[in-house]
């Protein structure tokens, strides 16, 4: 596939880089900085683009079958994000390209008892306002025309190893037998490839966790 990746300099976005070119994809990592891209590969182009300029995004994403965004405001500028989906709704529109996976949050998915996790008393209160903004940002994709699909991780995304083995869920948060939710960015690169390549999504919002 010929896949336009947003956000491909930070560490999740560098681990979906990664993950797309051992799978022989074609990437284009469309980005603010193209210096901080460190990775040399035949089927990579680093382009300069803006993600929060929906014309930017527009001229990037033609010509390409499939969109990624794994982009990550500062802190401080969690609401960033609805102008991020803004611009990737209006952008990829302008340039016919439909198809897009979103590098989203965990705060919105429902816990065992129903609750929504960025609602549990134990929700770390620094991680609130990004949180909340992913789930503002979902509204958006969900009431656009896109073939969308929000990709949330477990409640704890860490660097780990790359196993190829984890469970699926939609809206409700995985967790392993010791009630922990947890994914590795290495295994939530596989699954992130995994939905680029057979679409089982479409739409909708899937989780990840072991």
């Amino acid at each position: 596939m010929n896949i336009v990746l947003f956000g491909a300099s930070g560490v999740i976005g560098r681990a979906i880089l990664e993950e797309a070119l051992r799978r022989k994809h074609q990437v284009t990592a469309a980005v603010r900085q193209p210096d901080k891209i460190e990775v040399n590969h035949d089927w990579l182009s680093v382009v300069h683009a803006d993600i929060l300029d929906p014309a930017s995004v527009s001229a990037v994403a033609r010509g390409h079958n499939a969109a990624i965004s794994a982009y990550g405001p500062p802190r401080g500028n969690e609401r960033e994000l609805l102008e991020v989906a803004r611009s990737l709704v209006e952008g990829l529109t302008e340039a016919g390209l439909t198809r897009l996976l979103v590098v989203g949050g965990a705060g919105s998915l429902r816990t065992e008892s129903g609750e929504l996790l960025m609602n549990i008393p134990a929700f770390p209160e620094e991680v609130r306002p990004l949180a909340a903004a992913h789930a503002e940002a979902y509204e958006i994709y969900r009431e656009s025309e896109l073939e969308y699909t929000y990709a949330s991780p477990a409640a704890v995304i860490q660097p780990g190893l790359r196993t190829g083995q984890f469970r699926i869920g939609l809206d409700r948060l995985v967790i392993d037998e010791n009630g922990d939710s947890i994914i590795s960015i290495e295994d939530y690169a596989v699954a992130i490839i995994d939905e680029i390549e057979e679409g089982h999504f479409s739409r909708a919002r899937f989780t990840v966790g072991y």
